[in-house]
């Protein structure tokens, strides 16, 4: 079908979106050979190519996902792939559900196929989940939250990451396939777009190179535990190694930042003064006031620190775009 190499390998759907872009850097450098499937990337494509065996593949396709996995066998899956924008789900439910939910579903039933004939097929499948699943859970006197929280979420896409997450779990207790349900709590760094710092950090450096003159921000009094992309590769990598089946763990920071505080990074960063503008197109009709995990889980099980600070994280973004606008 695809001519893939290697065989029993590493695949990664989604993986030109932010976090897939990152562990293909470190397979990469490793000289690991990784196939990756895309559709619509989310970063700059070029930045990929030649890092990996790239297939465009739309995980809504259950027919190339099956030829995919029959094809290779990989021994190691992180299911990235999803439509992963809050507020898009809003207006795009449905298209929502059917990337996260039956894409899911697809990767699954595709193992399952190849089990069928070889018994022997075992792979471990990290599934991307969400902190948005906790939703309404997450209140003041919640936080951290810890995984054994009531799932409430608050937008489409919240429901579908409950989906998705279930799914995982449903596929090991009835299938006996190995997967890990990593909820993952605010990521950015280099790379990211449309979320809340790349979208600030982006704006900064029009800013700096004289496209615009004012920082357009949503609701900064949100509070964040906000993971650089880098360290959240090192934590998916290690629940591929050490993480036990089955299980849901939370990957976040260690400590929840008001969203203010990124803009306080950039203005101490970007020697140009601007204007600072709360754009209501940028307020969602409901948004959590606190977004922060309990990470002890995953790191009594795996041994996971996180390494990159806030402002170590946004000084590296405010460089990417310098170099790539």
């Amino acid at each position: 079908m695809m001519n893939l190499n290697p065989h029993n390998g590493i695949l990664i759907t989604g993986a030109c979106g932010m976090v897939g872009s990152h562990l293909i850097d470190f397979y990469y450098q490793k000289n690991e050979v990784v196939v990756g499937t895309f559709f619509r990337p989310t970063i700059l494509f070029d930045e990929m190519v030649g890092k990996c065996q790239l297939v465009n593949l739309d995980v809504r396709n259950k027919d190339g996902m099956m030829a995919l996995i029959a094809e290779m066998r990989p021994q190691t899956i992180f299911h990235l792939a999803a439509q992963s924008y809050p507020t898009v789900s809003w207006s795009q439910p449905i298209e929502t559900f059917d990337a996260n939910v039956n894409g899911t579903i697809h990767l699954f039933e595709a193992i399952r196929a190849v089990r069928a004939e070889n018994p022997d097929y075992d792979p471990m499948v990290v599934v991307a989940c969400s902190s948005a699943e906790y939703g309404a859970s997450l209140k003041p006197e919640n936080v951290p939250i810890s995984e054994q929280a009531e799932l409430l979420p608050l937008h489409p896409y919240g429901v579908s990451k409950v989906a998705q997450d279930l799914l995982a779990y449903q596929y090991w207790a009835g299938f006996g396939i190995r997967s890990i349900r990593a909820r993952i709590f605010n990521t950015t760094g280099p790379r990211k777009q449309n979320d809340a710092a790349g979208d600030f950090t982006k704006r900064a450096i029009e800013i700096e190179k004289g496209l615009n003159n004012r920082l357009r921000v949503g609701n900064l009094s949100g509070e964040r535990a906000i993971t650089d992309v880098r360290d959240m590769a090192h934590a998916l990598r290690l629940l591929a190694e050490k993480g036990k089946p089955g299980e849901a763990y939370n990957i976040c920071g260690e400590m929840a930042y008001p969203m203010s505080a990124i803009v306080d990074i950039i203005q101490r960063e970007v020697k140009v003064p601007f204007e600072i503008w709360q754009d209501p197109a940028l307020m969602r009709p409901t948004d959590e006031a606190i977004i922060w995990g309990d990470n002890s889980k995953l790191k009594a099980d795996t041994g996971w620190t996180q390494t990159y600070s806030l402002e170590q994280t946004i000084t590296d973004m405010l460089n990417y775009w310098r170099a790539n606008l």
